[in-house]
């Protein structure tokens, strides 16, 4: 009897295929999921290879190993597509930077606490970081005052993490989205952003800051 043996060009792979399995005895499950028994590799194989299918190892672990006669080829292609959806369907986590100077405009400060929301409705973290331009680190205790009154104005749309607190010459704080279905973001209310109270010349403090 002349049989037909099929070669795949997968072979070292973390499940053993036909040849590759080389032990005494085996338990074998056939296609349909009905067990055959115990029986020796080869003959495991044989039964594979009359039904132009393939033997696979799942259970190398077991005693004795057991082994699945099934389409290796269209297993090996469902399970890639499974793994391309899963992959699919995961969204990497970000963490967004908001910086901004102690000398904040009112207006700029609003529009930092809208974008700040849009990032975390989006599912990614935020960092808000505070700097001082020069004189202006003399008075840290405004870049906390930012910090808090941004996490005011952002609300139940995210917790904090990381409370405010100064590295280097910034106050930096860490926020993530709130678990659950966040809230529509409302519109930020008017505020004054807290002044800043320095003796920087004028030429400074005309500068605009930069995001």
């Amino acid at each position: 009897m002349i049989l037909k043996r099929r070669c795949l060009a997968i072979s070292k792979q973390e499940l053993q295929i036909n040849e590759e399995i080389r032990d005494r005895e085996v338990l074998v499950i056939d296609a349909d999921n009905s067990k055959k028994g115990v029986m020796s590799a080869r003959d495991a194989q044989k039964l594979a290879y009359e039904q132009n299918l393939d033997l696979v190892k799942i259970a190398p672990q077991a005693t004795p190993p057991v082994c699945k006669i099934m389409d290796y080829g269209k297993y090996m292609f469902e399970q890639q597509k499974r793994e391309k959806e899963a992959r699919k369907n995961q969204r990497t986590v970000e963490i967004k930077e908001i910086r901004m100077f102690s000398a904040i405009e009112t207006h700029d400060f609003e529009r930092l606490v809208s974008q700040g929301k849009k990032f975390l409705q989006g599912g990614d973290k935020i960092k808000v970081s505070v700097r001082f331009r020069k004189r202006a680190i003399a008075h840290p205790e405004l870049g906390k005052e930012l910090l808090e009154k941004y996490r005011e104005l952002i609300g139940d749309a995210a917790v904090v993490d990381k409370p405010p607190k100064m590295e280097g010459r910034a106050y930096v704080m860490f926020m993530s989205p709130k678990q659950g279905k966040p809230e529509k973001a409302e519109k930020p209310k008017k505020v004054k952003a807290p002044a800043e109270q320095t003796a920087a010349p004028q030429q400074e403090q005309d500068e605009k800051p930069a995001e």
